[in-house]
């Protein structure tokens, strides 16, 4: 079975990667077991207790009517591992966003350490009395952490992403974060986690285009420099330190400003293409997409038709990250609207 199919198979709500653990044996089983205990274990010992500052508030010394920009998902959309509100990944963001915009931006979260994608219809609904011009989400690491069904996973997602679509609010979603560069989690585990995180990132992919949405992969965004540089992790060596969150602020920023025109084109010029064609079918988009750094997914289409012989086509496009000002240079402060 291809990643293609495979992911085109969870989205859809097949069984979680044809097999996996379920046909180790039950020694195995048990070490696994036992290896998500200690791991467990070792990550709540150094994990923050309290969430940072919301960081909620207008951004940027621009007039005008703000843009609303809705902040949604778990732990790393909330920024668990810092302690200043300017060091999460929703301000940077909205920094950033206001002066590409030259509006202000007004910040609200709804984001919650421990969220699984079950919980995003009533983070929906929480934004939604804001009217929000765009949502940022990132959601999928508790989801395969707690081994909820993909399907259950892939379908709360896709549910979410269609209620702000049909209210005119524009979706980026962060995938599924690469769990295998947890230090904590030993071998054989981490590998297993690799191929969850990335087959969930797929199926992700696959089901937010299909709602019209746009995708950003965080898994390969984050999981080299995490496993090579570990000042990208916080004290827990799980959730991303300052400089994580600011990596994966910048690769999230193009795509959100782009959805709302204020992306500059030539931001992306004397960018290295993908091989080949940056389209293909949704399935193929999105399993490619799960291992590659920071590529953007969205529905598009091909000579007029927006679905050939393999289903709905999808582009895949990589943009350079922005310089976005580290923690210890700027930390924004909510002001005023005018």
């Amino acid at each position: 079975m291809t990643r293609a199919s495979r992911a085109r198979r969870l989205a859809t709500g097949a069984v979680y990667g044809g097999g996996g653990v379920g046909l180790a044996g039950a020694a195995l089983v048990t070490v696994l077991r036992e290896e998500a205990r200690l791991a467990r274990r070792r990550v709540e010992a150094n994990t923050a207790k309290a969430d940072p500052p919301t960081g909620e508030g207008v951004y940027g010394s621009h007039r005008g009517t703000p843009l609303v920009l809705a902040v949604l998902g778990d732990s790393s959309a909330v920024g668990l591992g810092v302690e200043t509100a300017g060091e999460t990944p929703g301000v940077l963001v909205a920094a950033a966003l206001a002066e590409l915009a030259e509006r202000p931006v007004r910040l609200v979260k709804a984001a919650r350490s421990g969220a699984r994608s079950t919980d995003l219809p009533a983070q929906v609904q929480k934004v939604l009395v804001e009217s929000p011009d765009v949502a940022m989400m990132m959601i999928g690491a508790n989801d395969v952490t707690s081994r909820t069904k993909p399907a259950v996973a892939v379908r709360n997602l896709a549910e979410a992403v269609r209620t702000l679509e049909a209210a005119g609010t524009r979706v980026v979603v962060g995938t599924c974060p690469d769990l295998g560069t947890i230090r904590p989690i030993a071998q054989p585990l981490r590998t297993l986690a690799r191929r969850w995180s990335r087959q969930l990132a797929a199926a992700q992919t696959i089901a937010v285009v299909a709602e019209g949405g746009r995708t950003v992969s965080l898994g390969s965004v984050l999981g080299p420099a995490f496993a090579t540089d570990r000042t990208m992790f916080s004290s827990d060596e799980f959730h991303p330190s300052a400089a994580g969150y600011a990596a994966a602020a910048a690769s999230l920023l193009p795509s959100i400003a782009d959805c709302l025109g204020v992306w500059p084109a030539a931001a992306d010029r004397g960018l290295r293409s993908l091989r080949r064609d940056t389209v293909r079918p949704v399935a193929q988009a999105a399993a490619r997409a799960a291992g590659r750094t920071g590529t953007e997914v969205q529905a598009t289409e091909v000579h007029g038709e927006e679905a050939g012989p393999r289903g709905p086509w999808a582009r895949l496009r990589r943009r350079r990250p922005p310089d976005i000002a580290s923690p210890a240079e700027t930390t924004p402060d909510p002001v005023p609207a005018t």
